[in-house]
C-alpha cells in the first residue's frame, strides 16, 4: 500500500506550504503550545479555500488538559463537528476518555455518527488508556477509522513494540498511524519495526520573526523536512 504522511499544521500559511510539498493529509489545529485545539470557523474557512488537493483533518478539542469532558464541552464539540461539516473538512480528529482513562465508548460512538461520513481519527489521548489493547477494540466498535498514538512513550521511536502490537492486533480493522517524534531519520526504521502504513509528523521550525519561543500558532512546517521525509516513506515501496 501506498504510505500517507499526514502533517499538522497550525495556520494557513502553513497549511498552504505542507500541501504545496510531500504532505498527503492535513491536520489542521490550533493551540500548538497546548497539544492540538479546535481551529477558528475562519481558519478552516481560509484553508478549505486555499488547500484543494489533499484532505485536511480538523481537531475537535474544545481546550488543553486532560480528555474528560463536561457536557458543555461535549455540545461544543458537537457544534464544532457540524461546523467542520459544512465547511467541507474531509475528516475530524478527537477523543474523549472517562475518568479512568478508558474509551469513553458512549460519547466516542455519538461522536463517529455525527461526524458521518466523515472519517474520524482519534488523537493521543489513545496514550493515556490503560489498557492499550482493549482501547483498541472498543474504537472498532464505536467506528474510528484510525488511531494516533506515540505507542504511550514520549516518542514513536520510543513506543515502536507497542505500536507494533497494536497495527498487528488491529488486522487492518483499524489504521494505526504513529506520531511524535518522528523526522526523516526515524521514519524507515519506524516503518520497518511497525509495519505502519500511516505516519504523524508536525516538521516544525520555530518563525523566529513571529514568535522566537516557538510556542504559538505561528509555527511553520520545515519544507525540506517534509519532502525528505516522504521520499524516505517512498523508497520503502520500491
Amino acid at each position: 500500500m501506498i504510505p500517507i504522511l499526514e502533517i499538522a499544521v497550525f495556520n494557513p500559511e502553513a497549511a498552504l506550504l505542507a500541501a504545496s510539498t510531500a504532505a498527503d493529509r492535513l491536520e489542521l489545529c490550533a493551540g500548538y503550545a497546548g497539544g492540538g485545539l479546535t481551529p477558528s470557523l475562519g481558519t478552516m474557512r481560509v484553508v478549505r479555500e486555499q488547500v484543494r488537493n489533499i484532505p485536511i483533518y480538523v481537531m475537535i478539542r474544545p481546550r488543553e488538559g486532560d480528555f474528560v469532558y463536561t457536557e458543555n464541552e461535549l455540545a461544543i464539540m458537537r457544534h464544532d463537528i457540524l461546523t467542520a461539516k459544512e465547511l467541507k473538512m474531509d475528516g475530524i480528529v478527537c477523543g474523549t476518555l472517562t475518568e479512568k482513562n478508558e474509551i469513553n465508548e458512549t460519547v466516542c460512538e455519538k461522536l463517529v455518527q455525527l461526524a458521518h461520513p466523515l472519517p474520524v481519527t482519534f488523537h493521543r489521548a489513545f496514550d493515556c488508556c490503560i489498557n492499550p489493547m482493549q482501547a483498541l477494540e472498543t474504537l472498532i466498535r464505536c467506528g474510528v477509522k484510525r488511531v494516533l498514538t506515540s505507542g504511550q512513550k514520549s516518542s514513536a521511536v520510543e513506543g515502536a513494540a507497542l505500536l507494533a502490537d497494536l497495527v498487528k492486533a488491529a488486522a487492518n480493522r483499524i489504521t494505526i498511524m504513529p506520531g511524535a517524534g518522528i523526522t526523516a531519520g526515524n521514519i524507515h526504521l519506524l516503518r520497518e519495526r511497525t509495519k505502519a502504513i500511516e505516519f504523524h509528523a508536525s516538521a516544525k521550525k520555530i518563525n523566529d520573526t513571529k514568535d522566537p519561543f516557538g510556542f504559538g500558532d505561528s509555527i511553520m512546517p520545515d519544507a525540506a523536512s517534509i519532502i525528505a521525509m516522504k521520499a524516505a516513506l517512498n523508497r520503502q515501496t520500491r
